[in-house]
């Protein structure tokens, strides 16, 4: 899969995703200070999954209607990198098949992928 990961998600998990066979484009390695606008933009034009810590992307989408290939939203109580790993790897070996072109927010507890 193809993963844009924004620069607040970190680059370990970057560097976890491409261990396990991704294609990803880490805004922290490659485009440190990037703006939103141009991150969703960047991730609609080129076919990437959108995967950040940020919520002002879910005011993106569902209020200013930007469009997207998929979003995962990671909404954790514990912001550690080997937290985000875990909660990916879960999300991934249950979820892979339905990300592309959802919205998804991702706790600890729960994968909910939102009504657009």
């Amino acid at each position: 899969m193809r993963f844009l990961v924004d620069e607040c998600t970190g680059p370990a998990v970057a560097h976890w995703l491409r261990a396990q066979k991704h294609e990803v484009f880490s805004v922290y390695e490659e485009a440190r200070g990037m703006e939103d606008d141009e991150v969703i933009t960047k991730a609609f034009a080129e076919n990437w999954i959108l995967i950040t810590n940020d919520k002002d992307f879910g005011e993106k989408i569902y209020r200013e209607r930007r469009p997207h290939k998929g979003v995962v939203l990671l909404r954790l109580e514990d912001e550690r990198a080997v937290n985000k790993i875990a909660i990916l790897q879960r999300l991934l070996e249950g979820y892979a098949e339905r990300l592309t072109d959802q919205f998804v927010v991702v706790t600890e507890r729960q994968v909910r992928f939102a009504r657009m």
